[in-house]
């Protein structure tokens, strides 16, 4: 068992104002006494094993911590963690959690959604979420079907999907959840897959530390209700061609040899792929995680074929500095209560300006 014995210091930008534990750490101090009920062989325990194990790495304290989910197998998250949380109610873990952020700049605030919970119904709470750019770190476990309610189509699941309530195939175009979170303008989006532990480990960092909005898209496989929709992500023989690791200030390349790389097409200006020995190496692009811009950034989320999954990028496509929502509210409130300008009576303010009487029928 490993002892983290060295606080994180909070003036890294994500943790600032979360106060830091005076006593080394375990991943046993993050477990909580709760029965861990998924299906035998879930991505989900993966993913829980890596969170207990990161969190120590934090060096916060515990209560100051809060993982806040909605409705699905991934809602369970908050009960097996020995830290603050809430199971909310079905999409609304965001909004749950805006409040929480905005309120307590004490503490670190989680978001547990999947693929069902966070883009169904819960869809509009995300998308403004991200582009309040509210400072909280959004895991949107994503296995392409629900699985609670036992295996119908989700807004992940590909095009002619057969499921219980697709009998005859999904007609529904799926989302991509990073294109939809860049379309939203999120400061801070990932991928990553739940087997791959230091991959998923690397990104959660830099999730935690970045000060906003961060959304990480994690494959996680059902093995129940869609047992191997990530197999060529993760199949020896398949990977090195599927998967395209991006890397902050270096060139987009992969495949077996790496032979093949991510360049822009002149003649549409999105980006494709092409061998390296075709196109050359100076043409292939270098990935760049800090521009404003998130053209490029969108591009490579669209990379990827939404039936096969092939040539899916992971890693952080973008992280940029915006300032967040929750800090603008407490600096406007801070504001208010320094000047004239602000309401200070909260019966005044609720009662407004615009009031009249409404005279009873004679």
């Amino acid at each position: 068992m490993t002892t983290v014995d060295l606080p994180v210091p909070t003036t890294l930008p994500g943790l600032r104002g979360v106060p830091t534990s005076d006593q080394p750490q375990s991943r046993r101090d993050y477990t909580s006494d709760q029965e861990v009920r998924w299906c035998p062989g879930c991505g989900d325990y993966a993913i829980l094993a890596t969170v207990q194990g990161f969190l120590p790495e934090l060096g916060l304290k515990r209560e100051n911590i809060v993982f806040i989910s909605g409705i699905g197998c991934s809602s369970r998250f908050p009960y097996y963690l020995n830290t603050y949380g809430l199971h909310g109610i079905h999409g609304r873990a965001p909004a749950i959690a805006t409040g929480l952020a905005t309120t307590r700049p004490d503490l670190s605030v989680w978001v547990v959604t999947g693929d069902g919970d966070g883009l169904s119904i819960g869809g509009n709470h995300l998308i403004h979420a991200l582009r309040r750019n509210v400072n909280l770190k959004i895991l949107l476990f994503n296995n392409r079907i629900y699985g609670l309610t036992k295996g119908q189509y989700s807004p992940t699941s590909e095009m002619g999907k057969i499921t219980k309530s697709t009998p005859m195939g999904s007609l529904d175009a799926p989302f991509n959840p990073v294109s939809l979170a860049l379309g939203a303008e999120a400061t801070f989006v990932a991928r990553t897959i739940d087997t791959d532990r230091k991959h998923l480990t690397s990104v959660l960092k830099a999730a935690v530390t970045h000060r906003g909005a961060a959304l990480v898209e994690i494959y996680q496989n059902c093995n129940i209700y869609n047992d191997g929709a990530f197999e060529i992500l993760k199949n020896k023989e398949t990977a090195d061609e599927a998967l395209i690791r991006l890397e902050h200030g270096q060139p987009i390349v992969f495949g077996r040899d790496r032979e093949l790389g991510v360049v822009r097409d002149p003649s549409t200006g999105g980006l494709r792929i092409a061998p390296i020995a075709e196109v050359g190496e100076d043409a292939v692009l270098v990935h760049d995680v800090a521009a404003e811009d998130p053209t490029t950034a969108f591009g490579l989320s669209r990379l990827s074929d939404a039936q096969e999954l092939r040539h899916s990028p992971i890693g952080i496509f973008r992280q940029v500095s915006r300032p967040t929502y929750d800090d603008l509210v407490r600096e406007q409130l801070e504001e208010a209560r320094k000047s004239d300008r602000g309401p200070t009576d909260l019966a005044a303010l609720l009662r407004g300006t615009d009031t009249w009487t409404v005279s009873s029928p004679s």
